[in-house]
């Protein structure tokens, strides 16, 4: 029988219209406002009425080992695993980020789960959705030509055109818009400067959304964005040029959290979308903190490995949000370990104890991330393929319980909740009987160069860290400027521990290189750039764009 694809699954399940999924946890007409039958946002400001006083559900976290091209599964897991919940009597909610276009368009396709452990409406949900992105985008860009505009009509700010940092945004993965010259055709069409396009999940704005609690707090760290530098030297901010009250009215549906089911009919929160190699990679504050007052277990995700994704769910968000998490999930499968020991793609479907020895120190070095430095409760979930040997899964077992994490399968790709009930049961174990020492792997008292050291040494396993001069001058001037206390926002690949993505497995004697800083006052964290990262990525040589199309009945193909 032929494999059904992952938008074929979707299309071929009953969805209960999104009244019924909101009555599950307890939110009625009047809570919710429809976008269409089966997509709602929430009335965030339940968090100060009704829920205000009910006490917080277990939080588990859902992160992976340093992804690679074997794939890891990392939210179809979390899917998956909040369906189990539900599954075995336990209230749930899944909280998940939104995708964003560039990827669904570009490598990876939809972003919605997989197999039978996945949110629906996926073809919504990996498209506008509701119109979250396309918001954060236009306030975005409301700043972007109010900065130009101040300049064309007189400069009363002092604005240094060379010195602004605040850049354009588009969802969409458009290398011709990384650098751009703008401001061409004479006088009355601006003055010529040099510009440049980020993604949408770039944007500060996304994080501001995504770490903002309400309105008014929205409305602050939109003015304490810092767009550009004075002729004399000073930081010229947003709320200078009187942008926050126009750039909240774009947002303010915007920051509702949007309300969507599984397969299973689980509630799902899915809700804002920074990436975590170039942001902190985490749905929005004000989703997790709802979810937490409706149900008794969440699950949500953070993005990549436990070295972007998780570190800054913990540092940051966590930080930010007075959050701690009850469990850590840390998804991995035997191909993609058998890659990090150097086996060929064309041959992870081959049992090698070697190779799959040779990888599991990635695995481990994460495991330990998430146990020592951060001191939370762990559980690696096998997303098990059918060529996984049952001595190679042995082999993951004994190495992880050596380093004090069960193991548990899970096949919830194919079984959808059936498959994820060991795992499940696990993370309930966990968080009934585990003793957790929650810490953060840095205090915000330490300068801002030891900050990025402590990532880099604990987190990364790295010798220490190389700042350019450049950094070095930022960092000065951030201090000055009173930004020391911020914690750090690592912008670093995905694909391997270090700063360098041909390094695959668990490496050493390596030093991260981070060639420059920037403060993003309103979210309230300092980026470091590191090795070649980049804010605008391109698409491949074969986009996944080209294999989506629409029939003449509306009905969407392509996107897995």
């Amino acid at each position: 029988m032929a494999i059904r694809s992952d938008i074929e699954i979707a299309q071929s399940t009953s969805m209960e219209p999104i009244e019924a999924v909101a009555a599950r946890i307890g939110l009625g007409r009047d809570d919710i406002e429809f976008y269409g039958k089966y997509k709602a946002k929430v009335d965030y400001n339940l968090l100060h009425e009704g829920l205000a006083n009910r006490p917080d559900g277990k939080l588990v976290l859902v992160t992976a080992i340093t992804p690679t091209p074997a794939g890891e599964g990392k939210t179809t897991t979390t899917v998956g695993l909040g369906d189990a919940l539900s599954r075995i009597g336990k209230k749930t909610i899944i909280a998940l980020r939104e995708p964003s276009l560039g990827p669904v368009f570009g490598v990876k396709g939809g972003a919605a789960g997989g197999g039978y452990a996945q949110v629906v409406p996926m073809e919504d949900i990996n498209l506008h959705f509701t119109g979250d992105f396309h918001a954060i985008g236009a306030a975005n860009n409301l700043l972007a030509a109010m900065i130009d505009n101040h300049i064309y009509q007189g400069n009363d700010l002092g604005i240094d055109p060379r010195r602004i940092t605040w850049r354009r945004c588009v969802d969409m993965n458009d290398r011709q818009l990384r650098f751009v010259v703008d401001g061409l055709g004479g006088k009355a069409n601006g003055s010529p400067r040099e510009d440049g396009y980020d993604i949408t999940v770039a944007s500060e704005v996304m994080a501001i959304l995504c770490l903002s609690k309400d309105l008014d707090d929205l409305k602050s760290r939109i003015a304490r964005i810092v767009v550009g530098y004075s002729r004399d030297d000073q930081p010229v901010t947003a709320g200078q040029l009187k942008a926050q009250g126009a750039m909240a009215a774009l947002l303010k549906d915007a920051l509702k959290p949007n309300l969507v089911q599984t397969l299973e009919h689980t509630p799902a929160f899915i809700h804002g979308g920074p990436f975590a190699n170039i942001a902190h990679g985490c749905n929005s504050l004000m989703a997790t903190r709802m979810a937490l007052k409706l149900a008794d277990y969440v699950v949500t995700e953070a993005g990549f490995g436990a070295d972007l994704g998780a570190e800054k769910f913990l540092d940051i968000k966590c930080r930010m949000g007075g959050l701690t998490p009850s469990a850590v999930v840390i998804v991995a499968t035997v191909r993609a370990l058998k890659h990090h020991g150097g086996a060929a793609k064309a041959a992870l479907a081959t049992e090698d104890l070697v190779a799959l020895e040779k990888g599991l120190p990635n695995l481990l070095k994460h495991i330990e991330n998430v146990t020592t430095t951060f001191g939370l409760p762990a559980v690696v979930a096998i997303n098990r393929f059918p060529t996984d040997s049952e001595a190679e899964l042995a082999l993951v077992e004994k190495m992880c319980k050596a380093k004090g994490a069960n193991v548990a399968l899970s096949e919830v790709w194919g079984k959808g909740s059936e498959g994820g009930v060991e795992l499940a049961n696990e993370v309930v174990r966990l968080v009934e009987t585990a003793k957790s020492d929650f810490h953060f792997a840095y205090s915000e008292e330490l300068s801002t160069q030891d900050k990025i050291r402590a990532i880099a040494t604990k987190v990364y396993g790295a010798d220490g860290v190389d700042f350019a001069p450049a950094a070095v001058k930022e960092i000065a001037k951030l201090d000055e400027m009173g930004f020391s206390k911020l914690p750090i926002c690592m912008a670093k690949t995905q694909y391997s521990l270090s700063d360098d993505p041909k390094k695959l497995g668990r490496p050493s004697g390596f030093t991260v290189s981070v060639r420059n800083v920037k403060v993003s006052a309103g979210a309230g964290f300092i980026v470091a750039l590191t090795g070649e990262i980049m804010t605008m990525p391109g698409l491949p040589k074969v986009p996944a764009a080209e294999a989506i199309d629409v029939d003449a009945t509306g009905r969407i193909s392509g996107l897995f």
